[in-house]
């Protein structure tokens, strides 16, 4: 069927998407910078590995009959979505108290509008 065909693609994409967010952690220079590698891929990356368990939950649920998957697919719908609200909220307090604490961004980065009369 096509579910598994479709499946194992989706899960192939989230890992590589949870991965490079593990190579930014690694390789970029500041913690801001940091933060929004490792967000935004691994939000990416989590989607499309939840989406791959859905479709296995659809899959199995057409072969069975069996309401337990599409509870499981229910489940997966509601961790994703407190996944996306809790890591966007979580990188966001991260930064502010990086931020507050007097953390300066790399040197790669320049504010041209600091000191700019408004």
């Amino acid at each position: 069927m096509i579910f598994e065909a479709v499946a194992p693609l989706l899960l192939a994409i989230g890992l590589i998407f949870n991965g490079m967010g593990m190579v930014g952690l690694l390789r970029f220079p500041d913690v801001y910078t940091r933060l929004h590698a490792c967000t935004k891929t691994t939000t990416f990356g989590t989607i499309f590995t939840s989406l791959a368990v859905i479709v296995y939950a659809v899959d199995w649920f057409i072969a069975s009959g069996e309401g337990q998957y599409i509870m499981l697919g229910l489940h997966t719908v509601i961790a994703v979505f407190a996944l996306a609200v809790t890591n966007a909220t979580g990188a966001h307090a991260i930064a502010r108290a990086a931020h507050r604490s007097g953390v300066h961004p790399a040197r790669a980065v320049v504010d041209h509008l600091k000191g700019a009369k408004q």
